[in-house]
């Protein structure tokens, strides 16, 4: 009896389904189409590039013996491959199922690929970038910290995929950036490259949008779909740490799109070498680019973000208000907004105004170390140090003005930014009693309305001694 391709393919999916689980048989082996019989030669038709990759890879072994068994031990299994792009570059090549490549026999197929962004009975032909508009080189603001990351960006968005940045990945802690400024790469590209697709995906997401696949037997689907995007945005690549599935199918999307000049750009809270739970093939290919950090900004940095997000608001801040949130919260630039945006909506909603009280009123939310850490002895300090004076003429009895306006500044001040009691605060002041505390107090607070000097001269002594506890 003459066999057919057909034929053999069915007695060898019997064999195969007895030596794999019955999902792993439908999501690999059902898809498969036989096409032809040549002598020795069996080809069977796959959906794509990954799929064939992912058989040669994890089957071959399987597939080696149950060709032999249905044709002989000449037998050879070569592969037609199926893209379903508009652009094809055959690519042919020899080979047999004992492990080396199969043959890749390149046709056509103008299918319509599932879009795993879209909602399932909607429509939608073009890709959606899933980019923040927001997100743009003009508001991310440059300084040391981030100056080599925000370059190799640059240089990305004008020629994505052709510089030898590919992949770029950009990492850095928790809230400096990296997210804005991989979606402004994406976000320049679209501006400037309208012909280009761009799309941003977290880790989270890509990882959600494989299980489904895997669910619905649609893994071909997904491949295929990412494989069309010419740049690749995918942030947070450490949570994909222990899902070994979810690697190997980016392992193979990866290679195909560095392999077709498509720009590959990933965002992580540590440097590839540090990437635990990651596949070794795939920390060796994230260094193949460029592994560009982002650090914590210094103070004029800080400041100069707080200045842009102000222009953003529409609002005008008191310079030393600036000046103050920026020396409390140093190391988390979306914390430094979100304290901006905060004082902000707080003058609005109890019609204050925006001066260092409300500051510190907003920033105490967030930095709790403000009021803990400052005490009588580090005011008294800041004082002497603002007068010239040695500290411990605020113990003196003398009535000198210049020496007794230093005291009831101190003794003012260690009232309002300290949780001490009256009677501890005049202890540190020579033994003086808590009445002595109340007089200085209301003394300095009479001069404040009349004397702007007094006014002014407080207000700086307030913001040197809250910024010299933050730093």
């Amino acid at each position: 009896m003459v066999k057919d391709c057909h034929s053999i393919w069915a007695n060898c999916l019997q064999i195969i389904r007895e030596n794999v689980n019955p999902q792993s048989f439908k999501t690999w082996f059902e898809p498969i189409k036989p096409v032809g019989l040549d002598g020795a030669s069996l080809t069977i038709q796959v959906p794509n590039r990954f799929f064939y990759e992912w058989l040669e890879e994890h089957y071959v072994t399987l597939l080696r013996k149950v060709i032999k068994s249905q044709i002989g031990e000449d037998a050879n299994l070569e592969y037609q491959i199926l893209l379903r792009t508009d652009h094809v570059q055959p690519n042919s090549s020899s080979g047999n199922a004992q492990g080396a490549n199969g043959a890749a026999t390149v046709t056509v197929d103008q299918q319509e690929i599932k879009n795993p962004f879209v909602i399932p009975g909607i429509r939608k032909l073009k890709i959606d970038p899933q980019l923040n508009p927001k997100y743009v080189f003009d508001t991310y603001i440059e300084g040391d910290c981030n100056r080599l990351a925000r370059s190799a960006g640059v240089a990305v968005a004008k020629k994505p995929g052709g510089t030898s940045f590919n992949p770029l990945v950009i990492y850095g802690d928790v809230g400096l950036g990296k997210t804005h400024l991989a979606q402004a790469i994406g976000n320049q590209i679209l501006k400037d490259l309208e012909h280009k697709s761009v799309l941003y995906v977290s880790s989270e997401k890509f990882t959600n949008q494989i299980i489904q696949a895997i669910k619905n037997n649609a893994i071909n689907d997904f491949v295929n779909f990412y494989q069309q995007i010419d740049v690749l945005i995918v942030d947070d690549i450490q949570f994909l740490a222990n899902k070994v599935k979810t690697q190997e199918i980016f392992f193979h999307i990866f290679n195909q799109l560095r392999d077709n000049g498509k720009q590959i750009i990933l965002t992580s809270d540590r440097p590839p070498k540090d990437l635990d739970g990651m596949q070794e093939r795939l920390i060796s290919r994230f260094k193949w680019g460029l592994t560009a950090d982002v650090q914590a900004p210094d103070l004029e940095t800080r400041m100069a973000i707080l200045e842009s997000k102000m222009i953003d608001e529409g609002r005008e801040i008191p310079n030393d208000v600036i000046e103050f949130i920026s020396y409390n919260i140093q190391n988390n630039i979306r914390e430094l907004e979100g304290v901006l945006i905060s004082i902000i909506a707080q003058a609005s909603l109890n019609r204050r105004e925006i001066d260092l009280d409300l500051a510190r009123d907003v920033i105490q939310k967030f930095v709790t170390q403000i009021s803990k850490q400052v005490t009588v002895e580090s005011i008294k300090n800041m004082v002497a140090e603002y007068y010239d004076m040695p500290v411990e003429k605020l113990h003196s009895k003398t009535r000198k003005r210049s020496i007794v306006i230093a005291r009831q500044l101190s003794m003012f001040l260690a009232k309002k930014l300290t949780n001490k009691s009256l009677k501890a605060i005049g202890a540190k002041f020579g033994g003086r009693d808590h009445s002595t505390v109340i007089y200085s107090c209301n003394a300095v607070q009479d001069l404040m309305d009349i004397d702007v000097l007094i006014k002014d001269t407080v207000q700086e002594l307030e913001k040197r001694v809250s910024m010299s506890m933050a730093s």
